[in-house]
């Protein structure tokens, strides 16, 4: 298992300049981050020439000509002289604007002096912008409002015509004829009938066997020897009711409109005042891209979002990892929970960089809570090479034809633009455009789920910045001694974090809302809602043999995410909710960094507590979305055997850890913050915990109330620790 482990690593990592001397990334002993210097920004927010054009036209400021002039009736009136803006002021007005659309007066008076301008002409072109931006906001939410509208009233229209002349396709009733003899025997006959051939077609496709189509997705994507050997045009004949030629013309279509999507400014999208982040301008964009809204219902809603960034992976690297559904999995431990490609339609080009390559593939998207359900989603892949160092990658669904299958999630064209900076590194564009089925969603996470942001291109952004981060950290050879305390050899420090990402794997598996699980809701004496799931491991030599129960419990604080995560990862604080430990002191025995956020590291503690010692090994992760704190007690004996280098994967783990999230709100009154003797408004987070208990050796015992009880008792004795300690108990 290690082998195989160390083989998919040193395939991220062929390219010398990763193999990481560090020479861009360790400096002189010191992890340095890329710069914008190194790296070329293009955000595709508000500048360029659209920005300057719609600045001229909000921006004139105008000013009065005080000349006199002679005339027969006495003086002219004063006439008003126009002020039209350089291009050069613009886009220095335009700089500060996305940096801070509300400067302040000295801002404003530096700004006056460098562009010659008063200060008052400064002033009166950042209100205009303002304005401006706002109405283009509220155009968009009128627009999006309006279409709901006619909609619903569509819907209402079918609905009142359907009741009128409605007959039952199954049974043949018709129910607008009240006054008609009705033959009740022969009406109940009917029922049982169309009753009767339901469950033969649900026994059908549960088998795999209904004529002239696919097998079920879930056989489909199980993999093995089982699957049909249908070719690519079969399978797309018979799970789409499309052609290969078609299902190729339409990923072409997709992705010249991702490419758009990636670079286009205003005004398609627009940078919102508030948060930063670009909005979709929706109205622009049925204008220029003409989509099918076919599927767009009353009940469902659209997802649009645009995040960039650099990544520390070269791109033909990268494009290998998104094409290989394996890597792909690893580079998203905490959001898919399941992946798999369904088949291959076009292997691309000969020479192996996958150029021109499209694939059907099956994905189930997770948060890491219970509570959130799953996004399962099918969609194509295909992998465009653009330049010579830039490819792109695109996500499209393709729906079914003639399948009035209800599905919750459809991906329109999403995906990433990937651009080859020459030393090791990567920028990324991404685009994530969803079509989502409205669900009722628990009152905390309305917010995020609401705003897109919790499967939205921030958060995919973010998870790839980390796990390229730790991949690289995971291949140098050259760590400072301050980065690696505690492991004496490169080689155990490799293993360490070897086994501290296997333990994390396990926990997000164990933590979501994915059908590998089947969650029971149990409320306990203390409040929370608490879910509970069990599983019985046989053989895996990755966990302890036996039946292994999970609670799970998320709540929301008055706590800021990122003063959330400093008191978790607290080592002096530890013993103030850790029930584990058993409020005995905390000793740090190895700390080995795994990104440029010091945060972001693993930890072997050693605890002592009525002359007994256990060792906790913790893995901390956090990016610009979310943190996640796992930890588990390990075997002192095994743990120093992987510590000095020895393989890692018979070492049984069973972690129990934290989620930290925002809460989805910009800012919220009286929270508690991370910064000390300041008032600052910011926004909650939502904690999400998970305990793992072994709750019997013998993998055939049968789960007992005990074992539910006890892990119930220790989650909310834990939450109830960390609600005294933050001084937030009536939260």
């Amino acid at each position: 298992m290690a082998d195989s482990e160390m083989a998919r690593t040193k395939d991220f990592f062929a390219a010398p300049a990763l193999s990481l001397s560090l020479a861009g990334v360790f400096r002189n002993g010191v992890a340095e981050a890329p710069t914008e210097d190194s790296v070329e920004e293009n955000s595709g927010g508000l500048g360029g020439d659209e920005a300057e054009m719609s600045s001229e036209n909000a921006g004139a400021d105008r000013s009065n000509d005080d000349e006199d002039a002679d005339g027969e009736g006495g003086a002219k009136k004063k006439r008003k002289k126009y002020h039209r803006h350089t291009a050069e002021q613009i886009r220095e007005m335009e700089a500060l604007f996305k940096e801070s659309p509300h400067p302040d007066e000295k801002q404003r008076q530096q700004l006056s002096k460098q562009l010659g301008l008063s200060a008052r002409q400064v002033k009166f072109w950042f209100q205009n912008r303002r304005t401006q931006i706002k109405a283009i906001q509220e155009r968009h939410e009128n627009s999006v409002l309006k279409t709901e509208m006619e909609k619903l009233r569509e819907e209402n229209q079918s609905m009142r015509e359907g009741m009128k002349k409605a007959a039952c396709p199954n049974c043949g009733y018709a129910a607008g004829l009240r006054d008609a003899p009705i033959n009740t025997e022969e009406q109940q006959l009917r029922i049982e009938n169309a009753r009767l051939k339901a469950e033969i077609e649900k026994l059908r496709a549960a088998g795999g066997n209904l004529p002239g189509r696919a097998a079920s997705p879930t056989s489909s994507c199980s993999g093995g020897a089982d699957q049909d050997n249908r070719g690519a045009i079969d399978y797309c004949t018979g799970f789409f009711g499309l052609e290969k030629a078609k299902v190729v013309e339409l990923v072409h279509v997709a992705m010249e409109e991702l490419v758009k999507m990636a670079t286009a400014g205003e005004p398609l999208w627009v940078r919102s005042v508030e948060t930063g982040r670009d909005i979709l301008n929706y109205d622009e964009y049925v204008r220029q891209f003409s989509p099918e809204t076919a599927n767009d219902g009353p009940r469902r809603s659209v997802e649009a979002s645009r995040e960039s960034g650099v990544v520390f992976m070269d791109a033909p690297k990268l494009v290998q990892a998104f094409m290989d559904v394996n890597q792909w999995k690893e580079l998203f431990p905490c959001m898919v929970a399941k992946a798999a490609t369904v088949e291959v339609i076009a292997d691309g080009d000969d020479g192996g960089t996958k150029n021109g390559a499209v694939q059907l593939m099956f994905a189930e998207l997770q948060m890491l809570t219970p509570m959130v359900p799953t996004r399962e989603v099918y969609f194509v892949r295909c992998c465009k090479q653009q330049a010579a160092d830039s490819w792109a990658i695109v996500d499209v669904s393709i729906d079914r034809a003639n399948d009035n299958a209800d599905v919750k999630c459809r991906k329109r064209p999403s995906g990433c633009l990937i651009q080859d900076k020459a030393n090791g590194h990567s920028k990324i564009t991404w685009v994530e455009h969803l079509e989502v089925k409205k669900m009722a969603v628990h009152s905390m996470y309305r917010t995020i789920i609401n705003s897109g942001l919790a499967f939205g291109a921030k958060h995919w952004m973010a998870t790839l910045q980390l796990q390229c981060e730790r991949l690289v950290f995971f291949m140098a050879t050259n760590v400072p001694t301050k980065d690696s305390n505690g492991v004496a050899t490169l080689a155990g420090r490799k293993s360490t974090l070897r086994l501290a990402q296997r333990m994390s794997n396990s926990f997000y598996k164990a933590v979501g809302a994915s059908t590998y699980h089947t969650w029971t809701k149990v409320t306990t004496k203390t409040g929370e809602d608490v879910r509970v799931s069990s599983r019985k491991n046989i053989s895996d030599p990755a966990e302890p043999v036996g039946v292994i129960v999970c609670a799970v419990s998320s709540v929301w604080l008055p706590v800021s995410p990122l003063a959330l995560l400093e008191f978790l990862r607290d080592d002096t604080r530890r013993n103030e909710w850790d029930i584990i430990s058993n409020g005995g002191s905390v000793q740090t025995i190895a700390n080995i960094a795994k990104g440029q956020d010091r945060g972001n590291s693993v930890t072997l503690h050693a605890t002592k507590s009525n002359d007994t010692t256990m060792w906790i090994l913790q893995d901390t992760c956090t990016n610009a979305y979310e943190s996640m704190i796992v930890y588990a007690p390990v075997d002192i004996t095994g743990m120093q055997s992987v510590m000095n280098g020895c393989d890692s994967s018979s070492l049984a783990i069973m972690p129990s850890g934290f989620s930290i999230l925002p809460d989805g709100l910009e800012s919220r009154a009286l929270v508690i913050t991370s910064k000390r003797n300041e008032k600052a408004s910011e926004g909650g987070s939502l904690l999400t915990m998970a305990f793992q208990i072994l709750a019997n050796t013998s993998p055939t015992a049968k789960l007992t109330m005990e074992s539910m009880e006890t892990v119930n008792t220790l989650i909310s004795c834990t939450i109830q620790k960390i609600r005294t300690s933050l001084h937030c108990e009536d939260a």
